[in-house]
């Protein structure tokens, strides 16, 4: 952990030597460095120490459905967020199951989004050698689907049941791990298969490679298609995702297994968030600072970073409307609104 910090400190301190001095201490949470969700956060403390507006201490490699909550508690000024999170801290179910939904509700009650953008796409991959065929060859397979708490967890047993009709315990066995031993799983050969979160190209599967050729399924057509499949892309957070197999991004080493030279699959989307009671001109300076660096900054950290949906404000994009609990923050509105955005009411 100190590690994390100490290097979210350099680098707020190597930002702040090129730059104004920052005028606020914020502290943020995020997910492993190397991630969607850990570049935008380790992006924006840049940003705004560039724009002199806050030194923002970053801790990376956290269980964001722990982040979330100690956003809503006030204990933490900024996190990444999938949306499904806040959704189901308002019902006080799944992992917040604990705080029960009068409380869980109060809780989500006090989040609101600066920015929006894909967090990963979920799907299938395993090692050439592993012998797995596709979607339909998972039965009493051992796989490895995230985390042993979080979003990517319940989303990769939801994808699971939804293209193959099986259940972790019954149909497969489920292993999990937190992030950071993520690759040495992959690696180790206590998995078959793996159900994860990824970008295009993925990092994670990049260092997998050192131990063989690797696969990854897209989901069938039909079941794309499929009315279950819509009933999922219904839930907060979840929308489909499609790309032409040529644009991912990968290179010899990797395998793309589709119909039709397409990638389908169900995208995580999220944001970076805060508690509304953030100030609403820090609100609106850091969603600006935001704004102003998506191409300098954000887009230059990793290859996969420039199609990842940040600055995109389409509800059918960002499910900021419908059963999303949480709203833009006054701030945030300000600052999309005056850099010449158009933001859908539902999501003020």
């Amino acid at each position: 952990m100190m590690s994390r910090q100490l290097l979210a400190v350099l680098a707020a301190a190597t930002c702040l030597g090129s730059g104004a001095m920052a005028q606020s201490l914020l502290t943020a949470e995020t997910a492993a460095p190397n991630t969607t969700p850990g570049i935008s956060i380790i992006s924006l403390s840049e940003a705004a120490a560039k724009a002199g507006v806050a030194d923002i201490q970053v801790t990376s490699g956290q269980t964001l459905t722990n982040s979330v909550q100690n956003v809503a508690e006030g204990k933490t000024d900024i996190a990444a967020a999938p949306f499904i999170l806040p959704f189901l801290m308002s019902r006080g179910v799944g992992p917040y199951a604990g705080l029960g939904a009068e409380a869980g509700a109060d809780l989500a009650g006090n989040l609101a989004v600066l920015y929006t953008y894909r967090v990963s796409v979920q799907g299938l991959m395993a090692y050439d050698s592993s012998n797995i065929s596709g979607w339909d060859g998972l039965e009493g397979k051992t796989i490895y689907n995230g985390p042993p708490r979080g979003a990517a967890l319940t989303n990769a047993r939801l994808l699971a049941k939804t293209v193959s009709g099986l259940e972790e315990g019954t149909g497969y066995t489920g292993v999990q791990v937190n992030w950071g031993q993520a690759v040495k799983t992959m690696q180790d050969g206590s998995a078959d298969a793996f159900i994860l979160p990824q970008a295009f190209p993925d990092p994670r599967v990049a260092a997998a490679l050192a131990s063989g050729n690797m696969t990854l399924f897209s989901m069938p057509k039909d079941v794309f298609d499929g009315e279950a499949f819509q009933k999922v892309t219904g839930l907060p957070g979840t929308v489909a995702f499609s790309m032409a197999v040529a644009d991912m991004g990968y290179g010899d080493g990797v395998t793309i297994m589709s119909e039709d030279d397409t990638y389908r699959g169900p995208a995580t989307v999220g944001g970076d968030i805060v508690n509304v009671d953030m100030d609403f001109d820090m609100a609106k300076a850091l969603t600006a600072a935001f704004i102003e660096n998506i191409e300098p900054i954000y887009h230059a950290k990793a290859s996969f970073m420039p199609v990842t949906w940040h600055g995109e404000v389409d509800p059918e994009v960002t499910d900021m409307c419908g059963a999303n609990p949480m709203k833009y923050h006054p701030g945030a509105v300000a600052a999309w609104e005056e850099a010449g955005y158009t933001l859908p009411d539902c999501a003020k």
